[in-house]
């Protein structure tokens, strides 16, 4: 029985990958696998799972609980499909990258299954980042391209330079609020159907902060994230204030939005037409997808500025879809900076990426704390090295709502 972590660059296409070894078409050292009986583990494959259960009114994954699959929390998911895979007694499970969006606690969790796992069924974890090569292991490689010819397996090594800060394109305009206080929530609780998610969180956000926002897997992150950025109802008769005024005092919620620049993977989707990356880019001066305004000079120098702050101008008449995913990934957050809103929401930006567009993430985030003054809220479940928050609001979840503590 062979097992293997295989680390994959974001050029590599997985899918292929996946399908020529469920296939029996995998050449190599995978070939091995190539008459034995699969199953796929994935966050793809859960969804898919997900849509049948619903669309057939079944259970099937969780038959014991007599719960769809759609009712557990991310981590439980995980957890619940994992039985339904191991009972379909396969020769072998192949893992896409299983760590993601999982916090800490549920990550060893499920390392441990997976090391339990090793004993009766052979496991193939294809991953994007270093950091979740598993231990136990025996077989590693890398894969850098689609010919998936096995490499071996080297570290990579991180490189978190400023980029080019002398070009970065000073603020038209410059915000004040009072008390340099954009964001506070005090005592604010929220629940859906009688359930508890928030409890009394009281939380403020100054201009200049760094902050990272953690929580376990159902803390009710995005419940805050809609709060801050004007989307949720339930901030109405709260004592919620967002850039200086009480949430339900006559603000629309355009007059929020035009405050916060935002990144979410989501937003990945939308920019799937021919769009260049500078018309791309250009677009966030509009709060358009895609750009049907004509830009005025000025817009489009401040964007040649921004191309060289991220080294990509020579991509400017490039499609924005034909960039990899953390050129894409910078490109967003470049387009969420553009306007120097007070507040900059980063959501999840480098799940799914590998080591060196991480890398690039990075060095983006630093070079915009450094030179622009905005606050930034960053939302992720990993603690990454090179990127230094100056502090972290933490969730902490129970039966009567999350409560929040500062670290």
């Amino acid at each position: 029985m062979q097992h293997w972590d295989i680390l994959l660059s974001n050029q590599v296409n997985k899918k292929k990958l996946i399908d020529n070894i469920l296939n029996g078409e995998a050449t190599g050292e995978l070939a091995v696998f190539n008459n034995q009986k699969g199953i796929l583990f994935s966050d793809i494959a859960i969804e898919k799972f997900i849509e049948k259960e619903f669309q057939y009114d079944s259970v099937e994954a969780s038959p014991d609980s007599h719960r769809q699959l759609r009712t557990f929390s991310s981590g439980e998911r995980k957890k619940e499909f994992l039985k339904y895979c191991i009972n379909q007694k396969p020769d072998y499970i192949i893992f896409d990258n299983p760590f993601d969006h999982l916090d800490q606690a549920s990550r060893v969790i499920l390392a441990d299954s997976l090391k339990d796992l090793t004993h009766d069924i052979a496991i193939i974890q294809l991953l994007n980042r270093t950091v979740d090569v598993l231990e136990f292991v025996p077989n590693k490689a890398q894969i850098k391209d689609n010919t998936f010819e096995l490499h071996p397996f080297k570290k990579a090594e991180n490189h978190f330079k400023t980029l080019n800060t002398t070009a970065i394109p000073k603020a038209t305009e410059t915000h004040t609020f009072p008390e340099d206080e954009l964001i506070r929530l005090e005592n604010v609780s929220v629940s859906y159907d009688e359930r508890k998610i928030l409890d009394n969180i009281s939380w403020t956000i100054k201009q200049g902060e760094f902050w990272q926002l953690i929580g376990p897997n159902g803390s009710g992150k995005s419940t805050i994230l809609s709060l801050i950025t004007g989307d949720n109802p339930k901030g109405f008769g709260q004592n919620l204030f967002l850039f200086g005024r009480k949430k339900g005092t006559g603000e629309s919620v355009w007059d929020i939005k035009k405050q916060i620049g935002i990144y979410t993977t989501s937003m990945m989707d939308l920019f799937q037409k021919g769009h260049t990356v500078e018309q791309m880019i250009l677009s966030g001066f509009f709060d358009q997808i895609g750009l049907y305004t004509e830009p005025t000079t000025h817009q489009k120098n401040i964007v040649t500025q921004w191309l060289e702050v991220i080294e990509m101008t020579h991509l400017r008449k490039k499609r924005f879809i034909d960039l990899s995913i953390g050129q894409q990934r910078v490109a967003l957050i470049v387009r969420a900076v553009l306007k120097h809103p007070p507040l900059l929401i980063l959501d999840e930006p480098v799940e799914g990426l590998d080591d060196e567009n991480v890398d690039l993430v990075i060095q983006l985030i630093n070079t915009i704390k450094q030179e622009i003054n905005v606050s930034i809220l960053y939302v992720s479940h990993r603690i990454e090295q090179g990127l230094a928050p100056t502090s972290v609001f933490e969730l902490f979840p129970s039966e009567t709502g999350s409560t929040g503590k500062i670290k």
